[in-house]
Parts: structure tokens; C-alpha cells; sequence
């Protein structure tokens, strides 16, 4: 059973003892993918229980004074975790508490007392605690005492390239999805339920099913050739907008996507939205008639874009 807690402070989560890996998560990248398998793995064979102590939000973030782009939602990195067979979370809220809280400090209440961690795991380059001052050495010398051991994976690499969330988050943003999903793992979507939104999408032409980002900050903004899943056997090819919509003012970011050949209520349903190309960069258009033309426009170039990925996916099958 997969269990998730958030404070601190409180009892032991795992009395029989956990695995543990440490870490922020954002994406759960193929890096992310070796450190956890790695975890079950130890887990299984010791009969204790699978365990991560991860952070929301991400100290990156906490930190920044600009909004940091994000991998994944909180809900998607949480499902993931569950998924990867994690069978307790501990998501710290990170604050000023936690900020503060020194390295050997963290040890002591969170690896120690709140996780009764065995073997702890985590990445060759891992720092935490108060201006990150705990290193895998400082780990290593506590588990001595503690007794648990420390293990720290080194880099992972992909076809020769080494794989990090700042990487992924570079080649989104520079439209290179292809060379992303390879380190990702996967493709990368966003996913989220739809809401009603103001029917202009419907006005010109193209009904869109919507979701809001609130306070995430994707790593892309424009317009892009896509796919849908969750609605049906087989991902549904579309064209989807990512941005704040100038044309009417907005300033709230939105996920604006229309569905090629699709006629059906999505309101309150969950979809995933696989991003495959992007088109532009949002624009501001002299009027409507200028913007139903370059939805056009779009459309045309999605529908080639998709139908080429598939032939191109139906010949290597």
C-alpha cells in the first residue's frame, strides 16, 4: 500500500526499517528510474520497506526569485513515485523550518527517527541542509554511527550524454522534444482535468478542451502538434496552445487543446497531453480573422507532423 505523510516531525513511518532514496524527483527522469530501481531492489531482498524522502516545493524553487519551470505536477511526480512501486513518501514541505534545519539535524529527525532508514540512496552530487552544507561524506560518517549504510549512484548517462532535469528542461524549451523524451524516458505531457473555459476556441472553429496550470510553470510555452490520451484505446492527434492567450487579454497560463475529429464532452474528465512538435512562438494577431487564419494554419501543420510520426512509427514497427 502506497502511503504518503508531509510533516517532519511525528512517530516512525517504517518501524521494521526502510530503503531509502532522497531526493527532489521533478520529472522522474531515467536518472530518477536507476535510483529507484535500484532502492526496490535493495528493499525486496532485505524485506523492508521502500521508502523516498522528497520535497515540495523543490528547494530549487523555494530559493529562486523567478518561478522555476517544472518537470511535473505535484500530483504527476506522486503518482509516478507510486507507480515506481515506493511504498511510502514523505513530502516535506519546504520552508523556512527545513531551509534552516542543519545537515546533522536532517540525519538525526528525518533519515533517523521519522524513516528508521537502513540503507540510504542517493545521487554522487547530493547536497542538503542548511546552505546545503551535508554532502554523501557527511552521510557516510553518520551512518557509521546511526547505523545505515550510504549508497550514492553515480551520473547516469543515456547514449553517451548525462541525464539531469536542467538538461530535459533545456531541450523543451528549445523545442528539441525528441532528444528530451530520450532522456526523460518518456514523452513529456502534462496532464490535468478539463474545465470549462470562454468557448472562443468553439466561436472559431475549434473547440478546445482546457486545463489550468495555477501556479506551475511549464518548461514550454507556444503552440505544438500533439497527442491526447485518456480518452480512448489509442492516443487522439491535436493541436494544442500553451500560453496565456494575448489575443483576450489573459494573463493566466493555459493548456488550450483541440482534439482533430472529435465530437464528445471532456468537462471534468482527466486527460494527458503528449507534446510531439512545436509549431511558433504565441503571437498577438491584428484581429480574428487574422487568428482563425493562422489556426489554419496550425492545424494543417499538426495533422502533417502527426501523420508523418505515424507512418515513420508504423514502418520501424
Amino acid at each position: 500500500m502506497f502511503k504518503v505523510f508531509r510533516d517532519a516531525a511525528g512517530p516512525c513511518l517504517a518501524p521494521g526499517g526502510s530503503v531509502l532514496a532522497i531526493g527532489a524527483f521533478d520529472g522522474l527522469h531515467r536518472g530518477h528510474a536507476a535510483l529507484l530501481s535500484r532502492v526496490h531492489e535493495r528493499a525486496t531482498a532485505l524485506g523492508l520497506t521502500t521508502a523516498v524522502v522528497g520535497f515540495e516545493p523543490l528547494p530549487r524553487a523555494y530559493f529562486s526569485r523567478e518561478p522555476l519551470p517544472r518537470l511535473s505536477s505535484l500530483r504527476e511526480k506522486v503518482c509516478g513515485l507510486r507507480d515506481a512501486d515506493i511504498e511510502l513518501l514523505l513530502l516535506l514541505r519546504f520552508n523556512a523550518a527545513l531551509a534552516n534545519m542543519q545537515a546533522q539535524e536532517f540525519v538525526r529527525k528525518i533519515i533517523v527517527q521519522r524513516m528508521n532508514a537502513r540503507e540510504v540512496w542517493v545521487g554522487a552530487d547530493f547536497r542538503f541542509g542548511h546552505r546545503r552544507g551535508g554532502d554523501v561524506t557527511l552521510l557516510r560518517a553518520m551512518g557509521a554511527q546511526y547505523g545505515f549504510e550510504v549508497h550514492a549512484l553515480e551520473q547516469i548517462k543515456f547514449a553517451g550524454e548525462r541525464v539531469s532535469a536542467s538538461r530535459i528542461r533545456e531541450l523543451l524549451a528549445a523545442g528539441e522534444f525528441s532528444h528530451a523524451a530520450r532522456l526523460l524516458g518518456r514523452s513529456f505531457s502534462i496532464s490535468g482535468r478539463v474545465v470549462r473555459g470562454h468557448r472562443m476556441g468553439h466561436q472559431l472553429g475549434y473547440p478546445t478542451a482546457n486545463i489550468r496550470l495555477r501556479s506551475r510553470v511549464p518548461p514550454v510555452q507556444g503552440i505544438f502538434a500533439a497527442r491526447v490520451h485518456g480518452i480512448s484505446d489509442q492516443p487522439w492527434p491535436a493541436v494544442t496552445s500553451l500560453g496565456v492567450r494575448p489575443m483576450f487579454g489573459g494573463r493566466e497560463l493555459l493548456l488550450e487543446t483541440h482534439l482533430f475529429a472529435f465530437d464528445g464532452d471532456l468537462y471534468g474528465c482527466r486527460i494527458e497531453v503528449e507534446f510531439v512538435a512545436k509549431l511558433r512562438d504565441e503571437e498577438k494577431f491584428a484581429d480574428l480573422d487574422a487568428l482563425k487564419m493562422q489556426m489554419d494554419k496550425d492545424a494543417k501543420e499538426a495533422r502533417r507532423i502527426l501523420e508523418d510520426k505515424k507512418k515513420i512509427s508504423g514502418a520501424a514497427a
